[in-house]
């Protein structure tokens, strides 16, 4: 009797031990194996991080290429040249028989947003132009103007109020004629492309080159030449 009382504490110790040492061991693989799956979900995460900053410097690298400053002169001169302007861009493309020669930087002044709509605005008009005059003798150093206001600036303006049928048919006839509508209308006018730097605090609606670009852009300009203009 004496004997098996001194033996159950022995058994239950022992018992104890056993069940501790299985219940350490439980948690100690659930610790590991926790451990192991915040590993690969960083991993996985790290590997994911990567991928987006590759293709973000992809595509800043693309977009870096797609508005390089640059000018190949043609082998020849071309038959037909034309121009488009982008106003967020800051930048002109210049084009000859349809083929990309040259994208220059250019000065718009702080007043880039909008389109213009009449005098005194400040902002640089967006649609389809083209040159209706060239200046040589300038302040910068060359001019040439756009023809602004179009048929769409004037009947934005007729619709508006800011001028009457009469001025809305003065400058439709102008346009049909590719000649240089009036710039003397609520409209405003006088707008063009020109020299003299990009660093001009106000332009006045005009796109400003530095003089060596627009010396290279007047050798292809010609009256009637397109001229489109984007946001």
């Amino acid at each position: 009797m004496k004997c098996r009382d001194k033996a159950f504490p022995i058994i239950f110790l022992i018992f104890g031990i056993v069940l501790i040492t299985a219940i350490s061991g439980l948690s100690i693989r659930k610790y590991i194996k926790d451990q192991n799956a915040s590993k690969e979900k960083l991993q996985q995460i790290s590997l994911e991080n990567g991928k987006n900053s590759k293709g973000t410097s992809t595509d800043k690298e693309t977009n870096k290429d797609n508005f390089k400053i640059f000018f190949n002169k043609p082998e020849s001169t071309p038959s037909r040249s034309s121009i488009k302007i982008y106003k967020e861009k800051k930048v002109l493309e210049l084009y000859a028989d349809e083929k990309l020669i040259g994208r220059f930087k250019i000065g718009l002044g702080t007043y880039t947003e909008g389109n213009k709509e009449k005098e005194g605005d400040n902002k640089i008009p967006e649609g389809s132009y083209y040159i209706s005059s060239k200046i040589s003798k300038t302040k910068y150093t060359y001019f040439m103007g756009i023809s602004y206001p179009n048929v769409k600036d004037a009947q934005n303006g007729l619709d508006k109020g800011l001028i009457d049928k009469s001025v809305y048919d003065r400058i439709k006839n102008s346009i049909e004629e590719k000649k240089q509508p009036p710039g003397n209308t609520p409209l405003g006018g006088e707008i063009g492309i020109h020299g003299g730097g990009t660093e001009y605090e106000n332009t006045y609606g005009s796109i400003s080159l530095s003089n060596e670009d627009i010396n290279i852009i007047k050798q292809y300009s010609t009256i009637g030449m397109s001229v489109e203009i984007y946001k």
